[in-house]
């Protein structure tokens, strides 16, 4: 294998392209806690949502725009997420804001993906009360793929997850 062969493969198997699977548009079936800090169980949200997604920065990035029509109980959403790919360390970074978010870049979670499932990690404070973030995607096919949003209050002993997106490729 020539020496740039070898390059252009460690490119590709040192996670950048972890998600290009996401680019193109989707449909997204959303199931959310209502409160996920009440402290008790709250019921579950579902509503509907479409997704746009590309690359950006030559690769090294990409972005995604979520749109909801009725957000229950809040009206329409609309929501941003940034991934940058560092390959000094092999890490993504993960922002997410959206129109109930006040303007704010949430902190990034920071992770990759192993074995086809990725898992992305932060500490946090959130009303006030500091957690640790956890976004999990898994199920990742061609067609379909399922991103997870958990939180922990416990410094990590254990995940509750609050909000589930199941997304169908449109285009």
């Amino acid at each position: 294998m020539s020496q740039q062969a070898a390059a252009v493969e460690a490119t590709e198997l040192d996670g950048r392209h972890d998600f290009d699977f996401i680019f193109g548009r989707w449909r997204i079936a959303n199931s959310k806690l209502q409160d996920p800090l009440a402290g008790e169980p709250t019921p579950w949200l579902e509503f509907e949502a479409t997704s746009e997604a590309g690359p950006i920065l030559g690769g090294r990035g990409n972005f995604d725009m979520i749109t909801a029509p009725d957000f229950p109980g809040r009206g329409p959403f609309h929501g941003f997420g940034l991934r940058l790919f560092d390959p000094g360390t092999v890490l993504w970074r993960i922002w997410w804001a959206s129109t109930f978010g006040g303007g704010q870049l949430d902190t990034p979670v920071v992770g990759r993906f192993r074995e086809g499932e990725g898992r992305f990690e932060c500490d946090d404070v959130l009303g006030g009360r500091a957690l640790k973030v956890r976004f999990d995607w898994k199920d990742v096919t061609p067609s379909s793929a399922r991103w997870e949003q958990s939180f922990s209050f416990d410094a990590g002993q254990s995940f509750e997850t609050n909000w589930i997106m199941s997304l169908t490729r449109i285009e």
